[in-house]
């Protein structure tokens, strides 16, 4: 199922599930993960189970886990503009012509 089709509430809870299942494989129960990320276990249940959440409470939890470069996918800035290598691609042939005013008449 590609992610451009989920409902909001889909995405939350597939976002829970990645975050349970990386909680799981790092063999961390709720209170523990809850501790280290300094939020309430109420509130990393509500993440986990796609049921809203804080920006802040993401954000700690994904920091207790060591994964806060998710954060850096979210909305890459392009460090190379597509338009300037199609330019660099062939080199110019000649020079744009000079615009004139137009003149007032």
């Amino acid at each position: 199922m590609a992610v451009v089709n989920l409902t909001t509430e889909e995405m939350e809870a597939a976002l829970g599930d990645k975050l349970k299942a990386l909680r799981l494989s790092r063999n961390l129960d709720q209170q523990t993960l809850a501790e280290r990320a300094g939020v309430s276990v109420r509130a990393l249940r509500s993440l986990e189970s796609g049921q809203g959440s804080t920006l802040k409470t993401l954000v700690a939890v994904l920091r207790a886990l060591g994964r806060q470069d998710w954060l850096n996918t979210i909305a890459p800035v392009a460090t190379i503009n597509p338009l300037a290598l199609t330019r660099e691609a062939q080199p110019r042939q000649r020079a744009s012509r000079t615009r004139r005013a137009p003149s007032a008449g």
